[in-house]
């Protein structure tokens, strides 16, 4: 909705709304936020909430740490289980002292790169996208086990899905707080759940995947479990992914759909999708962006580890789903709900970009299952592979021209600090396995 700075003020005293979160997200794709009473609301509404940037993930160092929160209105909400002292939120872009962006900010990343689709006429980027998530029982502390709450699989129901009422309540609080709401069903994984929510614009596709992540986590909370997005949580079992589907527009017209075309693609869908799969290697590092992430992109588990394309089939990365008209649209399959959302579509936009640029040549689709494909007639068909771990992933990201720029300098230098330490902890660390395989061999 469009909300004004007088709608917002009057709202919030008619709810009786007493707190709100003005909410921002880190580099690494966590919900940050500055709580202030509604005392404040005013001062935040004309953009002069001040915080101390240099706490944050990938900001600022501390001797430039005052940053700004220049709120959005259109995202103002009122969260639906506090009832007596009222808690509303409001997403915000972060903002320099002198009244620029904060080139760090991924909102604002993302901002850029659909500003460069504007100048190449487009206007705007729909995208649908679909978080999967586990729900893991908790211990007498409420902590997380890793004991599933049910053993039920793909579109199963109760008894056998037993999440089934702590799904219900996630989609009714989510309809409550403005999500359109499609399905929402169990997934193939014992403990693992979808909740598919109405396409929007960028900006706003990612705003709501955080708002989904929250209030996902909040209600599961109140159910006595824990959700989680981790990529991979167990082993022999389903990851979760968080396919992104996603299309041009320019006015109303579906720049992806040519009715002429065999599959009703377009060239720009064409190249769109050729500068995907020429960047995916690059931009993995984002849409993939932890060490567990590879751990979900293995054959055999439904998630896509090989770079190609089909309309047919679900083994490669990009697939295009029946729809055509309007809801012609590309499902890229790599990404998962561990990825900072702004980061991870802005870098999808920016190679598909690139492919249209370019004019960039779609490669033949492969409609055979690649799974069960040798190495040797994988490279016969030219089909290269995801990287294999977050290492290879991020010197990929840092050769690229296309996905560096899109990031620009700020946030690559950040982001690829971060991951290096990660990755590095990761490397040096002694884990269960290695014990349980060489303790008593050697």
């Amino acid at each position: 909705m469009s909300y004004s700075k007088e709608d917002i003020l009057r709202i919030s005293k008619e709810e009786n709304v007493r707190f709100i979160r003005l909410q921002f997200t880190d580099l690494l794709g966590t919900i940050k936020n500055v709580e202030i009473p509604v005392s404040q609301l005013e001062k935040a509404l004309d953009n002069k909430m001040m915080f101390d940037g240099s706490s944050i993930e990938g900001y600022v160092r501390i001797e430039e740490s005052d940053m700004y929160l220049y709120p959005d209105l259109s995202t103002w909400v009122i969260f639906p289980w506090v009832t007596d002292s009222r808690v509303a939120r409001l997403i915000c872009d972060v903002y320099m002292p002198d009244g620029t962006p904060f080139a760090g900010d991924p909102r604002g990343i993302l901002k850029r790169c659909l500003e460069e689709a504007e100048e190449m006429g487009f206007t705007a980027m729909n995208v649908g996208p679909e978080p999967e998530f586990f729900l893991f029982k908790t211990d007498e502390r409420g902590n997380p086990t890793t004991e599933l709450n049910d053993q039920g699989g793909y579109f199963d129901l109760a008894p056998m899905d037993l999440g089934e009422n702590c799904r219900r309540e996630i989609v009714l609080t989510l309809e409550e707080m403005g999500f359109e709401i499609e399905a929402s069903h169990h997934e193939v994984a014992s403990g693992q759940h979808e909740i598919d929510f109405k396409y929007a614009d960028a900006i706003k596709a990612a705003d709501q995947i955080q708002t989904f992540k929250l209030v996902v986590k909040t209600v599961a909370r109140q159910h006595g479990l824990h959700a989680t997005f981790m990529p991979k949580p167990l082993f022999g079992m389903n990851g979760s992914g968080m396919h992104a589907h996603q299309s041009l527009f320019k006015g109303n017209e579906n720049m992806f759909y040519d009715e002429s075309d065999k599959l009703g693609l377009s060239k720009t869908a064409r190249h769109y999708m050729a500068g995907i799969l020429k960047h995916a290697r690059a931009f993995a590092a984002i849409t993939n962006p932890t060490v567990n992430s590879y751990k979900r992109l293995v054959p055999g588990y439904e998630a896509p580890c090989y770079v190609a394309w089909s309309a047919s089939n679900r083994s490669p990365m990009i697939r295009i789903p029946a729809s055509r008209g309007l809801s012609t649209r590309v499902e890229v399959r790599n990404p998962d709900p561990a990825a900072n959302p702004y980061l991870a579509l802005a870098v999808m936009l920016k190679a598909g970009l690139d492919g249209i640029k370019r004019q960039l040549e779609l490669p033949a689709p492969i409609d055979r299952n690649i799974y069960i494909m040798s190495e040797e007639e994988r490279i016969e068909e030219g089909i290269p592979s995801l990287p294999a771990d977050l290492k290879e992933a991020l010197n990929e990201m840092i050769r690229s021209h296309v996905i560096t720029e899109a990031l620009g300098e700020h946030a690559l230098a950040h982001f690829y600090e971060l991951k290096e330490i990660e990755w590095d902890i990761y490397r040096t660390q002694v884990h269960e396995w290695e014990r349980n395989q060489y303790m008593t061999l050697y």
